[in-house]
């Protein structure tokens, strides 16, 4: 794939979308084309966090681990990112990415990452609404599944 057909994927994602072509032009440039078959793992719950991953094609499942084994809590989309909250937040991965399909991924480090949220703080903004939003419908599935439970406690 070319660059110019690279930089015109990276503008399909929302946190990219203001960023100004030659900017986007460098961030491929310096960033990793990967290829991943269905039932591969992109990283592990656990792993440090080195890179983000935006999905240019395929489709991938988040899956944390808990007492009871593995739980599906999300699905990945086209043109979305993932596995940046262990970057901004320095922490360990928080759940594992699986491909559920053959997936192609733009592997970003952590260092240009953060250099293009210190470049371009609309970015970091659009980031803060891409968590909130994931924040708020995990509140929601929790509040579900307490609110399905409580019925159960009280018999």
């Amino acid at each position: 794939m070319l660059l110019r057909d690279e930089v015109e994927m990276l503008r399909r994602v929302p946190i990219f979308s203001r960023i100004a072509p030659a900017k986007l032009k460098l961030l491929a440039f310096t960033s990793d084309r990967m290829t991943y078959k269905a039932g591969q793992d992109l990283f592990h719950q656990g792993d440090v966090g080195d890179a983000a991953y935006v999905i240019l094609s395929g489709s991938a499942d988040i899956i944390v681990s808990s007492p009871a084994g593995e739980i599906k809590v999300a699905d990945v989309e086209l043109n979305s990112i993932v596995g940046e909250i262990a970057i901004l937040c320095d922490v360990s991965r928080t759940a594992t990415v699986r491909a559920t399909s053959p997936l192609e991924v733009l592997r970003i480090s952590k260092e240009h990452f953060l250099k293009l949220l210190s470049d371009f703080p609309e970015m970091a903004v659009e980031i803060m609404r891409v968590l909130a939003d994931r924040l708020n419908h995990t509140t929601a599935e929790l509040t579900a599944a307490r609110a399905a439970k409580q019925p159960q406690m009280a018999q």
